[in-house]
């Protein structure tokens, strides 16, 4: 069995989750127990799934699973595959802008089959560049604003992509549509209250973009595999 397919093992102490808590470069993070002696000594710590849903458990993919079963009432104790997206090179990179104004945040609205549907401003990292400039490109590019980098609040795996989000701080008005590149989007606001309930990808961030708002932006970036592709129900783990 290679390290790519060996199982972790899910373990519940009543309603929580055990975990060990490990350390690396970046700081603490929780890891599955997989039975092995890569880290010797690693405390075990137990969350409940509030707790679980805001840390940072690796590998991304195999958290994803869990966490989905759990908030859906099906997760059950025993072995796991192991699922990290983080060890695979990514197919594309991407760079997105968190910009929030008066309460709202600034997004690119699509339409298909008659349904809208949201993305986060941004897009792919080019040749020689680092995602903090690509963010910056990609915001003028595509509403004709401003920006200046903040702290980078997530890191998500979808569909084969590495996508890092960033907060901006924008200053401008949005440009006019025949000015910008959005293939066939075009720039809204929306309500930060609203964006739980909004489609908007990647699914498992717009939640927590409200959240964070409100409770204060975490430390290091958040660890969020998304292999969501339907926008219409909830998702709040």
């Amino acid at each position: 069995m290679t390290a790519e397919t060996r199982p972790v093992t899910v373990r519940f102490d009543a309603d929580q989750l055990v975990l060990e808590l490990r350390h690396d470069a970046e700081g603490a993070y929780y890891a599955f127990p997989d039975g092995r002696s890569g880290a010797p000594g690693a405390p075990r710590v137990a969350l409940s799934l509030t707790e679980a849903v805001h840390a940072r458990i690796r590998p991304a993919g195999t958290a994803e699973t869990v966490l989905r079963a759990w908030a859906n009432g099906t997760a059950r104790p025993g072995p796991v595959t192991l699922d990290d997206p983080a060890a695979v090179p990514p197919v594309r990179v991407r760079a997105g802008a968190i910009v929030i104004r008066d309460g709202a945040m600034l997004l690119i609205r699509f339409e298909e089959d008659g349904a809208p549907y949201y993305e986060i401003p941004g897009g792919g990292v080019e040749e020689g560049e680092t995602p903090e400039e690509a963010v910056v490109r990609e915001l003028d590019e595509e509403t004709g604003l401003t920006g200046a980098v903040g702290p980078e609040v997530a890191r998500v795996w979808k569909g084969g992509r590495h996508e890092h989000y960033f907060l901006v701080s924008a200053t401008g008005e949005v440009g006019a549509p025949e000015t910008l590149d959005t293939y066939g989007g075009a720039p809204v606001w929306i309500p930060l209250e609203h964006l739980p309930d909004t489609p908007l990808w990647p699914r498992r961030l717009s939640w927590r973009i409200e959240h964070w708002h409100r409770t204060g932006w975490p430390d290091r970036p958040a660890e969020l595999a998304d292999s969501i592709t339907e926008l219409g129900p909830p998702c709040r783990w």
